[in-house]
């Protein structure tokens, strides 16, 4: 019984928002609005970019995505296809070790998600990073054979 009541305790203590949590979230939606506007431009920008040169690469296909800050192409034209080193990238998991290794460009396999062959890949930073680093996939992806 009084473990029962220290569970019931310790659940209701711990798994909500904290109080300041909850202050900072009214207050966030009480204040200005105006950025809003603005910062959806600036990531519609780069997530048509992005998703340009994503949809520009023989062996990938990257649907627009409508309300998040990552795309998530398909590299199932990838597979099978070879590293300069002769690597087979049978998978989506190696496909994006070789672009972190060949290009040190981070993505995420999509069977960390239970989806392959896809890949998970940001846009959440600077226009100059984006384009630096669809640069460096350009230069992967045309590498292999």
């Amino acid at each position: 019984m009084l473990v029962k009541a220290m569970t019931k305790l310790q659940s209701q203590s711990t798994s909500n928002a904290s109080s300041i949590s909850q202050a900072a979230a009214v207050s966030a939606l009480d204040g200005p609005q105006d950025f809003i506007s603005e910062r959806t431009k600036i990531f519609q920008e780069r997530r048509d970019m992005v998703v340009g040169e994503l949809n520009a690469r023989p062996g990938l296909n990257c649907h627009l995505p409508e309300g998040t800050f990552y795309a998530f192409p398909s590299c199932a034209g990838i597979i099978g296809k070879k590293t300069p080193k002769g690597k087979a990238l049978n998978t989506d998991e190696k496909f994006v070790l070789y672009l972190l290794e060949e290009q040190n460009l981070a993505v995420i396999q999509g069977d960390a998600y239970g989806v392959s062959p896809f890949f998970r890949i940001s846009f959440a930073t600077s226009m100059s990073e984006l384009k630096e680093g669809c640069r460096r996939l350009r230069l992967a992806c045309e590498a292999l054979s």
